[in-house]
């Protein structure tokens, strides 16, 4: 699907979709829950269908009801004798990596398949935990994919790196939440980012009355003895909305009009909250209540932010320092090499055809800000965050911008440009 957007200001409320990363762990709650779950405000995005179809294919019975936003799951706990010999995470890859280790729980092999960039990324860290814990891991030698693994998983003291991602750690936190525990054991983690991704896992372990490790400074996650947990009555869940996606719609308040945005979480423990942060530094006049968060143009000024935490903020930052006086600086570009593209280069690449200079040092991204933004043609690369950025530039560009491969933004926000075209006040700004 190809997109054209014309240069427009931008005024209106936008209620922001449930975010994919609290559904994910919350479907993967419901699967190791013994009882019956309802999840409400779900958003429906191909991330969160693909979580769901998971828990399907593992044995629980879920049903998703669009009309109701709405998804109620019964599930008999896991392991259980109803787990399909081959699962499929989509492209998602917070499932991959997050529900391999569950169904290491299962004394069962079962193969693991994925598509499109997913199955381009790394598998070492995935097989590393597998060796750790004692589970059978074998990949398919020339392309990767489908993944074996054969549990069970049993809990242990471990190591594991954070460096590259938390996703890993979240899959093996929730597989020791559910396993039964004799003795204390204890994750050791080396160099964790995306800590706050970390706190919804244990927040979500917390909701479902899981068991829940002592968090000692994130460097160690120990876990005392647990039985198993018999089954448990009705449980509902409203899922928070999305700050990642919300980053997009705040910036566009910011660079093009005013927008407010509702369905937010502001004691969120999401990373990207700290879009928030931001729009702060960079001067533009800005409201938060715990009912809506009001974001407005003004002049703005360049900034400077640390995104190792959350890089899935970076599209949205490079947009908002192309239109902030004097030049931005961002960190954290190391983590952004294994997205849905190498995202660091593809925004320098996408976005420099748009007028925007973009300069990748070592692990800083420098954005030079008050370019004339030129109508183009740009590349989604099939990445649903360079879709979002560049149709939001494009509102102050000087002339159309058309975005290729714009169906992307199915991954995470599937009524994105609805929401975007119900908020377009006036051509030509």
């Amino acid at each position: 699907m190809n997109i054209s957007i014309q240069p427009q200001a931008v005024k209106g409320n936008i209620r922001i979709p449930s975010s994919k990363s609290v559904s994910q762990r919350l479907l993967a709650a419901a699967l190791l829950r013994k009882g019956k779950t309802v999840l409400e405000h779900f958003g429906g995005s191909a991330d969160e269908k693909a979580a769901l179809s998971l828990i399907r294919q593992l044995g629980a019975a879920a049903q998703y009801i669009p009309d109701e936003q709405k998804v109620e799951v019964d599930s008999e706990g896991f392991p259980n004798d109803a787990i399909e010999p081959m699962i499929h995470c989509g492209e998602s890859g917070l499932a991959l990596r997050m529900f391999s280790m569950i169904a290491a729980l299962a004394d069962k092999e079962v193969a693991i398949e994925a598509e499109g960039s997913l199955r381009n990324r790394p598998l070492k860290l995935i097989e590393e935990a597998c060796t750790a814990l004692g589970v059978h891991y074998t990949s398919d030698p020339a392309q990767g994919f489908p993944i074996t693994i054969k549990g069970p998983l049993q809990p242990k003291d471990i190591t594991l790196d954070g460096s590259i991602t938390s996703q890993v750690l979240s899959g093996v936190l929730m597989a020791y939440a559910q396993a039964e525990i004799i003795e204390p054991v204890t994750i050791t983690v080396g160099q964790l980012n995306s800590k706050p991704y970390i706190d919804l896992t244990l927040q979500v372990l917390e909701t479902f009355g899981m068991n829940v490790p002592q968090n000692d400074n994130y460097e160690r996650f120990i876990f005392n003895p647990k039985k198993a947990v018999a089954a448990q009555g009705l449980k509902k869940v409203s899922v928070e909305g999305d700050w990642s996606n919300a980053a997009f719609f705040l910036v566009a308040g910011a660079i093009a009009g005013s927008v407010s945005v509702s369905g937010l979480d502001v004691f969120s423990a999401q990373a990207d909250k700290k879009i928030i942060e931001a729009l702060h530094d960079c001067g533009c006049r800005m409201s938060i209540t715990t009912e809506e968060v009001v974001v407005q143009h003004q002049a703005l000024k360049a900034f400077q932010f640390n995104a190792t935490d959350c890089p899935d903020l970076f599209p949205p930052l490079v947009v908002l320092a192309a239109c902030a006086e004097g030049t931005s600086v961002i960190e954290g570009v190391s983590r952004l090499q294994h997205k849905e593209s190498n995202r660091a280069l593809t925004l320098q690449e996408q976005m420099g055809k748009m007028g925007v200079s973009i300069t990748l040092q070592d692990d800083y991204m420098i954005v030079k800000g008050k370019a004339d933004i030129k109508g183009a043609t740009v590349d989604s690369c099939n990445d649903h965050r360079i879709a979002m950025a560049a149709a939001i530039l494009a509102l102050r560009a000087d002339g159309t911008v058309h975005i290729t491969q714009a169906d992307a933004v199915n991954k995470s926000y599937p009524a994105f440009f609805d929401h975007l075209n119900a908020i377009v006040q006036e051509p030509g700004r």
